[in-house]
């Protein structure tokens, strides 16, 4: 394989599958791939966890000369196709996934801490306002806590809570933007 006919290609993955077609393109074409992973807190059932998410849900970047290795990738497990347009199957430029591979060193998960500000809206994960969204009043970083603007039997109540039993209230990493930006 010829070094300058290596160029990144977009493939679309099964839901969920996103790190098993990885790890198959890896192992069994022995393709680079880049996959942007994202480890973030979110409110369960069981309270507040910590998740790994990717950062393209339902892509991965291969590298490769697909003149040689369109069949190969597209029947790997996990994977859906190749991203296309008609007949054509465009290249990612090697500066963009540079620059993203520059904010994941080492294909490790990105951690993002959210930054919360007064008047940020979230939701309480754990204890007794478990899954109530509340205001942000104030940040008590000294202790750890968060003061929250709750609903409380119709009333809007100041309460303090832990930080770490908050979680902003967002629902998409188009709305993290501004954090991850600020996180490089």
């Amino acid at each position: 394989m010829e070094f300058e006919n290596l160029a990144w290609y977009c493939a679309r993955t099964k839901p969920k599958h996103e790190h098993i077609a990885a790890a198959n393109v890896r192992k069994r074409l022995s393709l680079e791939v880049f996959h942007p992973q994202l480890r973030i807190e979110r409110v369960t059932r069981r309270g507040v966890v910590r998740v790994i998410e990717p950062l393209f849900p339902c892509y991965i970047f291969v590298r490769c000369a697909i003149e040689e290795k369109l069949n190969e990738i597209q029947r790997t497990n996990g994977i859906s196709s190749l991203v296309h347009f008609g007949n054509r199957i465009p290249t990612v430029e090697d500066s963009v996934i540079g620059e993203l591979q520059e904010c994941f060193e080492a294909e490790s998960p990105l951690t993002l801490d959210d930054c919360l500000t007064p008047g940020d809206e979230v939701v309480v994960g754990e204890g007794a306002f478990a899954g109530m969204s509340a205001f942000v009043l104030r940040v008590l970083p000294a202790r750890q806590r968060v003061q929250v603007l709750l609903d409380v039997l119709g009333r809007p109540t100041p309460v303090e809570v832990d930080r770490n039993s908050v979680v902003l209230e967002r629902d998409s990493i188009a709305q993290r933007a501004p954090v991850l930006a600020s996180a490089n």
